[in-house]
């Protein structure tokens, strides 16, 4: 008897279809099912003409930060010993004050003093005045570029005055790498594989322990490969090879722990941010190949309070100054690497969880029971 009320014939379903748009039939359909459809926001037109305007601005944002520290470098503030008599070093410093706002200017005793500020990393280099006339103390392994400029800078200025300058290199550079080129290009690769491990955890849907299982082994095997490669094989490092290891690793798992735990807690535009801090900016941004104190501020500050600055100022150290000044740089990986991985194990508790008010609301309707 109620059969042909409970469902609509055949007219009225044909008459419903006519009054019904793609669209909203599509959207029926999806309410019905409790699925969504994909849609874009805008229109293909306003989609092509965002790229066109987007990927100059990204070309533009990548020239300023690769090339524009580049051109403005220059030594400020850059640390300088002057040692020996006050009444024998005050001609010295007059001189090296004349180059404004270009050194700081570190005082000591004796060249024993002196010596031991460069291989304590207090100061690139040292100005030592003797009886036998000036002595140029340099450590080319802190930055062949800085240890070149000393002398240049002090060489020339004794020249004018008919004097010789005797330089003595207390840190060498390794003989395979005398230039630094080696040295600085490992901070690019470093961040790009901690990068694409950061992202490939995101993208592969790993989530909590094993998202954070999958960076940490993947940056223990990405130390030992870099140290295999840098050391034993081209030999441009020369420190202890497990040392060695243990820093690279750890600058790998600061990079690729923050890329993911920026994922973590943005979805995945948290890649980009990821990468825009290590890439654009850390990577540019570190002074590897040059000195921090040579990059136009407050590019040397910011870049050694990234992963990459941190990573190549920790290496240096640990490779070439049996480990002087490495307390700052491992705080700050180890700060970066803290806060990826706890973002990565906790950062589901911070997302937002829909009430059960909400959830009622937005599950489909069941279906209606069959009429007899």
């Amino acid at each position: 008897m109620s059969a042909p009320s409970a469902a609509p014939t055949a007219a009225q379903a044909t008459d419903t279809g006519a009054g019904t748009t793609p669209a909203t039939a599509t959207a029926a359909t999806s309410a019905a099912t409790g699925t969504a459809t994909p849609a874009h926001s805008a229109p293909p037109s306003r989609r092509m003409v965002a790229i066109i305007v987007l990927i100059p601005i990204i070309a533009a944002l990548a020239l300023w930060a690769f090339a524009w520290p580049n051109a403005r470098t220059a030594p400020r503030d850059l640390p300088l010993g002057v040692a020996g008599p006050a009444t024998a070093t005050a001609q010295v410093e007059q001189q090296l004050q004349q180059h404004e706002g270009a050194f700081e200017i570190h005082r000591y005793a004796d060249e024993a003093a002196a010596r031991d500020a460069i291989e304590a990393r207090t100061v690139y280099g040292a100005v030592v005045v003797t009886q036998a006339g000036p002595k140029l103390l340099t450590a080319s392994a802190a930055s062949p570029m800085v240890a070149q400029l000393l002398q240049q800078a002090v060489t020339q200025q004794a020249a004018a005055e008919g004097v010789q300058v005797e330089t003595t290199d207390v840190v060498a550079a390794p003989a395979n790498d005398p230039r630094g080129s080696a040295f600085g290009s490992s901070v690019l690769p470093l961040a790009l594989a901690g990068t694409v491990s950061g992202a490939a955890v995101t993208l592969f849907g790993l989530r909590r322990g094993r998202a954070a299982g999958a960076l940490v082994g993947a940056a223990v095997l990405v130390g030992i490969v870099a140290t295999t490669i840098a050391d034993s094989w081209l030999g441009v490092l020369g420190g202890n090879w497990w040392a060695e290891a243990g820093v690279l690793s750890l600058a790998t798992l600061a990079v690729g722990a923050t890329v993911a735990g920026c994922a973590a807690l943005l979805g995945r535009a948290g890649i980009g941010l990821g990468g825009l801090l290590v890439v654009f900016l850390g990577n540019p941004f570190a002074g590897a190949a040059t000195a921090p104190q040579m990059l136009p501020e407050p590019v040397g500050t910011l870049g050694q309070l990234l992963p990459p600055g941190a990573g190549a100022s920790l290496l240096r150290s640990v490779s070439f100054f049996d480990g002087a000044a490495a307390l700052a740089p491992t705080l700050v990986l180890t700060a970066w690497a803290t806060f990826g991985l706890a973002a990565v194990l906790l950062g589901h508790l911070l997302k937002r969880h829909p009430k059960p008010t909400e959830r009622a609301t937005t599950e489909p309707a069941p279906d209606p029971a069959p009429a007899h």
